[in-house]
């Protein structure tokens, strides 16, 4: 059979929304209650209200689209446990005959939609599809219809029941159900119960206007062929009904069974609490035991189990009235000759009576639904609004059509994509749109950042840990940091210390700023190589090897720090290109030129990291011979460091001229010092310290001289050759 396309849910609400909501209230319970009309099915008179039909009409469209599993829409569920009188009790509403059974008989919902109408009488059976074969969702929901269009009521049995194999059975098409023999032998459903539904869609002149479904029945025992999985599996589909709050629940209770071992009840009551959405129904009161009958009257009264729209009591034929099968005028007259005849039923007071058979009840369901249907429409019409804008935001969000010429788009969306990734290779700055640079608004070149200063701390902490003491005086004296490397150790200007801080930083496991290598190389252990070195050098020079092997010692330590440099920055730049691919190429087509760029460009970019490593190794084995071209940078850090390692020595040996140096120098600026002159026998000042020196030198022609000059009078330090090969170092 052929799919039915639904019609837009907005749409109706576009053509009928106006009429609905100026609809007068009066105008929907123009029938009294109670009537009956020989004539027609349950609520069928011709009295019933137009306004209301074309409620009922409008929300019977709107589940026709399969918009319920988006929207909560009102409709009325009949649920009761097995046996307790619901396939009769629909009967009697719809005028249609359902299939019958021993067990279980109804295992999907079935939906009957009842519209009075000036044609003939007729059925339409569909099936409709909200679940696949699995059970999982279709979003959409499909609508298929089974078989012809009825006229004949004897004939929906059979079709209900070929329906319900159908639902049940997914492997085969509808229409072998259709034209296969109806044994029940043949065929075997895939499932026991289904969240597929059958839909009747019933009109004619005599036919109620009134919509509900007709849900499985509560089970309390698994039969030989049932699962044990189906008690839940029932119970889980009827809470998924009754669960809405725009649902109202038609509860049928059985007089011939206890009240408290009917589990419908508190399935019900566990989703409406209050009473407020559900509507009792007692059926088989011809069956309740001599003696009990008292024991229903507090439901009629709703003295107990209290509902807002009280409970109903009905009377269907009995399996001997069947026998003569009755006309549904017939079966109604019999329903009023029992309450109007049978004790305690007829004894009921007047206000009680209206709650009594099933024209009363088909009348309450038929305002309670088109109530909650007039209440509900704003609120639909508001969430079929905020569910289209929210499906065209998603609409919005998906890939544009394929081109009708894709290599062109192809070649478009590189050159777009290249020019992004040399943009971004140039340098862009920060941003805060984190889909168009790397993380969270940085970009390339500010990624590698911290790794390149990773790297230059990491090969300026190579360098040889040189101290101008010897190492018997480890801790007794301490080397200045050097005010020239301040900028490239890292620490502040204002930065005071010892480089022994560093040693006791680590000691202690909480390090300020990263250091040196710890392995601190004193001036006597340096002389002390430097002579076992020697071979057949002219006095005072020692062979270079012993430099060469200090160079070699930190050359060692570049590969490490220089291979992790590398291998950062490639992976900084795999991820950054990988986002940009992901954003120039992820909505074109299935992902495959994605997909595809991306493993061309990985592959290019790990070439690019084996010829970097490749060239990382060539200048470290360059460097393996000690040469520079730079002999001024060379000069002038050697100069450098000379000066702040004879400074340190000089501070600890010969601390007595140094400290009369600085002595001087401060006097020198202040306008009168004791420590400048002292005066003779005759009163006249004469010059001591260094200020007599300095006299001295004068007066014997050597004039020019400054005190820091004097220091250059003492004589040489012996660790001087030490000091020249800790300075290349």
């Amino acid at each position: 059979m052929s799919e039915s396309t639904p019609p837009s849910p907005m749409s109706m609400f576009e053509d009928d929304i106006s009429t609905q909501l100026t609809m007068s209230p009066s105008r929907a319970r123009s029938t009294p209650p109670g009537s009956l009309d020989d004539g027609g099915v349950g609520l069928s008179n011709s009295q019933l209200s137009h306004g209301r039909r074309k409620m009922l009409d409008l929300v019977n469209k709107l589940h026709s689209t399969g918009v319920q599993v988006d929207i909560d829409l009102p409709q009325i569920a009949v649920i009761g446990p097995q046996s307790a009188g619901k396939s009769s009790l629909i009967e009697s509403i719809s005028g249609i005959t359902l299939p019958r059974a021993a067990g279980t008989c109804t295992r999907c919902p079935t939906e009957i939609r009842l519209s009075r109408s000036a044609a003939p009488w007729q059925c339409i059976v569909s099936l409709r599809y909200i679940t696949d074969s699995t059970g999982q969702p279709l979003g959409q929901a499909k609508n298929e219809r089974f078989g012809s269009i009825i006229y004949d009521k004897s004939e929906v049995e059979e079709r209900i029941r070929r329906a319900q194999r159908a639902i049940l059975s997914t492997g085969k098409p509808i229409q072998f159900f259709l034209d296969n023999d109806d044994n029940d032998s043949l065929h075997q459903p895939d499932s026991s119960f289904s969240l597929n539904s059958i839909t009747l869609q019933i009109s004619g002149p005599d036919v109620a206007d009134l919509s509900f479904c007709d849900l499985p029945g509560l089970i309390a025992s698994i039969s030989g062929k049932g699962s044990s999985n189906d008690i839940d599996l029932v119970e889980s589909m009827v809470t998924t009904y009754i669960k809405k709050p725009s649902c109202i629940i038609l509860l049928t209770v059985a007089c011939e069974t206890d009240f408290e071992n009917q589990g419908a009840h508190r399935l019900a009551k566990r989703h409406d609490p209050e009473g407020k959405r559900t509507i009792g129904v007692l059926t088989k009161p011809d069956r309740i035991p001599v003696g009990e009958e008292s024991n229903w009257l507090p439901f009629i009264r709703n003295e107990k189990e209290t509902l807002e729209n009280n409970w109903f009591c009905v009377k269907q034929p009995s399996s001997n009235d069947l026998k003569g099968n009755p006309t549904w005028s017939q079966a109604r007259q019999m329903e009023n000759n029992f309450f109007s005849s049978q004790a305690p039923w007829c004894e009921l007071e007047a206000s009680y009576q209206k709650y009594l058979r099933t024209g009363n009840l088909v009348e309450r369901l038929s305002n309670v639904l088109s109530d909650l249907i007039l209440k509900r429409l704003p609120e639909i019409q508001d969430e079929l609004e905020r569910s289209i804008i929210a499906t065209q935001a998603l609409l919005s969000q998906l890939p544009p059509a394929p081109s009708s010429d894709p290599r062109s788009e192809i070649s478009t969306l590189l050159h777009v994509f290249t020019n992004d990734l040399m943009h971004h290779i140039q340098g862009v700055a920060d941003s805060d749109d984190a889909s168009s640079s790397f993380g969270s608004g940085v970009g390339l070149i500010q990624a590698i950042h911290p790794a390149q200063e990773r790297f230059r701390k990491a090969i300026r902490d190579t360098a040889p840990n040189f101290r101008p003491f010897m190492r018997a005086d480890a801790g007794k004296k301490h080397l200045p940091r050097a005010s020239f490397l301040r900028s490239e150790e890292g620490y502040d200007e204002e930065a005071s210390g010892s480089e022994d801080d560093d040693l006791l930083t680590l000691s202690i496991g909480t390090p300020k700023r990263k250091s040196r290598s710890k392995d601190v190389i004193y001036i006597d252990d340096v002389l002390d190589r430097a002579v076992r070195a020697r071979t057949r050098e002219l006095p005072g020079h020692y062979p270079f090897v012993v430099q060469k092997t200090f160079i070699d010692a930190i050359l060692k330590n570049w590969r490490a720090p220089a291979v992790t440099l590398c291998k950062t920055v490639h992976a900084t730049i795999l991820e950054h290109v990988k986002m940009l691919v992901k954003k120039h190429f992820a909505h074109f087509g299935q992902g495959h030129l994605e997909q595809r760029v991306r493993s061309i460009l990985q592959t290019h970019i790990k070439q690019c990291l084996d010829r970097a490593e490749g060239h990382i190794n060539y200048l470290i084995e360059m460097e393996e011979l000690p040469f520079s071209l730079n002999t001024h940078y060379l000069t002038d850090y050697k100069s450098k460091f000379m000066s702040h390692y004879r400074a340190a020595r000089e501070k600890y040996e010969r601390a007595d001229v140094i400290r009369a140096i600085e002595e001087y120098n401060r006097s020198r600026q202040s306008s009168a010092s004791p420590s400048l002159s002292k005066k003779s026998t005759y009163g006249v000042a004469e010059p001591t310290g260094i200020a007599k020196a300095l006299a001295g030198l004068a007066e014997a022609g050597l004039s020019g001289v400054v005190a820091e000059d004097l220091s250059k009078l003492l004589p040489p330090d012996r660790m001087e050759p030490a000091l020249h090969i800790m300075g290349h170092g």
